[in-house]
């Protein structure tokens, strides 16, 4: 029997898992290319850093995630990763064959940042940080993607499962998990993938393994527009929007199931002595229930709808009604393991071996699309500190990387199985 069919008996019974568990864990640390591999994380930090660095240098972009894709194209290849390829939408995939072709264990970190495509990019250390737009999210976890493929390829382990390694595109914002969603989509791959881990960001003590579900809309109200002082009395979209907005804000927001509604964009007008002709604003709804995103999907369209005909019914002067569009442009599906899911299990003994304080927690990831589809997948850190995500000050300190790169190592390690 391989290794790893001692790790699944020993999984088996939800009584005696934990332990189980745990004991695997101390059995596959003590393997001598588990070891070697561990030791990497060490011996490399500076290539690892490095890698980090070029990767935030490299812009990234939302739909513009080009030029970082190629470079981690080469990457995977110097790395020592097999079937090397981009799909359609942009992902970069790579496999570590295992014994078993038709299991696979996947691993991703997604390469898009948050930041539009004007933004400078400069990375620089102060202190103990390296600061710089990117640098935590995502370019630990995509430095975790490159440093977990060369430990492997260097320290010759080989697992039983084929692991697949994917940067994928389209998770931040109105990325609305594009690259996630056509990966999955393929049914083939789909079938064989048996776990999942996106590694997003540095922290090494949160463990996602629930999927945080969201709508996104963009409502565009359209006029004749006019001159401010001769067409006045025209229906004004700015003035239906705000009409809008108050009634939007108006509806009763839960705090159980956790629920909230976020007018994140609004744009409109040409000049402030001009009746705009259009103006547009973009809403974020999200919640623990998928019921309450219907619910206050059904209170926008109606407020929308009120607004317009309360904008259309003041006008005075003719020259056409205003119209509304209310968009789609994001959704994400939501949903979360039971707590007895092997892969929590796995997590929970190798942090307990580790000494690492398990967090699970609901957001929403590239976990989002495999959970949505009954497949057992989490969103981890791949270790450091960091802190002002999604600004120009956000900051990462690689102290204890090694920590949280070990803790993935052996959680992939227990779920593909090793020959030794």
């Amino acid at each position: 029997m391989g290794f790893s069919g001692v790790v699944f008996s020993l999984l088996v019974s939800m009584s005696a898992q934990l332990p189980a568990a745990e004991l695997s864990v101390e059995a596959v640390e003590k393997l001598p290319a588990v070891q070697r591999a561990t030791e990497f994380f060490v011996r490399e930090s500076e290539w690892i850093l490095q890698q980090q660095i070029r990767l935030t240098s490299i812009p990234a972009p939302p739909f513009h995630e080009e030029e970082r894709a190629r470079y981690l194209e080469e990457q995977f290849r110097a790395v020592g990763l097999e079937q090397v390829r981009r799909d359609g939408i942009g992902n970069v995939l790579g496999e570590r064959p295992g014994l078993d072709p038709d299991h696979l264990v996947l691993v991703s970190a997604h390469i898009d940042t948050v930041f539009p495509p004007q933004t400078e990019i400069e990375v620089r250390k102060e202190g103990d940080r390296w600061v710089g737009p990117g640098i935590a999210d995502n370019g630990a976890g995509l430095a975790a993607l490159l440093a977990l493929a060369r430990a492997l390829e260097e320290s010759r382990l080989h697992t039983e499962a084929t692991l697949l390694f994917v940067a994928n595109v389209g998770e931040e914002g109105e990325g609305n998990l594009r690259g996630m969603q056509a990966l999955f989509s393929d049914g083939a791959l789909r079938r064989r993938v048996r776990a999942a881990i996106a590694v997003d960001g540095s922290n090494a003590e949160r463990l996602t393994a629930k999927a945080l579900s969201s709508k996104r809309f963009e409502i565009i109200i359209r006029g004749p527009g006019g001159h401010s002082w001769a067409d006045f009395g025209l229906p004004n979209p700015i003035q239906a929007l705000a009409r809008a907005i108050t009634r939007m804000t108006a509806a009763p927001i839960p705090t159980q199931p956790r629920t909230a509604l976020n007018i994140g964009q609004i744009e409109g007008g040409t000049a402030v002595n001009a009746i705009p002709y259009q103006a547009s604003l973009k809403v974020d709804i999200r919640s623990e229930m998928e019921s309450e995103i219907e619910r206050l999907e059904s209170a926008l369209r109606t407020a929308v709808a009120e607004a317009v005909a309360e904008e259309n019914t003041w006008a005075r002067t003719p020259g056409g009604p205003l119209e509304a569009e209310v968009k789609v442009i994001g959704q994400r599906p939501g949903g979360e393991l039971p707590p007895t899911a092997r892969i929590i299990e796995v997590f929970r003994a190798v942090d307990n071996h580790l000494g690492i304080k398990t967090s699970i927690q609901r957001s929403s990831t590239d976990a989002n699309v495999p959970i949505s589809l009954g497949i057992e997948a989490v969103a981890v850190g791949g270790g450091g500190r960091s802190g002002a995500s999604h600004s120009l000050r956000e900051w990462y300190d690689p102290a204890g990387r090694e920590v949280g790169l070990k803790r993935i190592l052996l959680v992939l390690v227990v779920l593909a199985g090793v020959e030794e």
